[in-house]
């Protein structure tokens, strides 16, 4: 079963606050500080994730077991490190980026996936 964790929205502005993933080659806002769980992604030229996810909103969604989520799906990212204790992958439902992301219910959880 998902749970929603946040609202990913690409954006070519600044915003306060971001960090940079330098392996992505993207500046994130920490969702957690967000209302509306929302989460600003601005991509650099040359960043590795797919135009769709650098074009396109995408939701992220919490799940018990990447391996079962991923089943007969259209992966465009496979499983990789999102933080400590986190794995993320996404895939497309319904034409738009989903994340998945799995926490290790044995490492403390992090304030941010990010």
């Amino acid at each position: 079963m998902r749970k929603f964790n946040h609202f990913g929205i690409p954006t070519q502005t600044v915003q306060a606050d971001e960090n940079y993933a330098e392996g992505l080659k993207v500046y994130l806002t920490d969702f957690s500080k967000s209302e509306n769980k929302i989460e600003f992604l601005r991509f650099e030229e040359g960043s590795c994730m797919p135009d769709i996810i650098q074009k396109v909103a995408h939701i992220a969604y919490e799940v018990p077991d990447m391996k079962v989520a991923l089943t007969g799906k259209n992966v465009i990212v496979e499983p990789m490190e999102g933080g400590p204790g986190l794995q993320i992958a996404f895939i497309v439902e319904e034409g738009i980026p989903i994340e998945l992301m799995c926490f290790d219910t044995n490492v403390q959880r992090p304030q941010s996936a990010y």
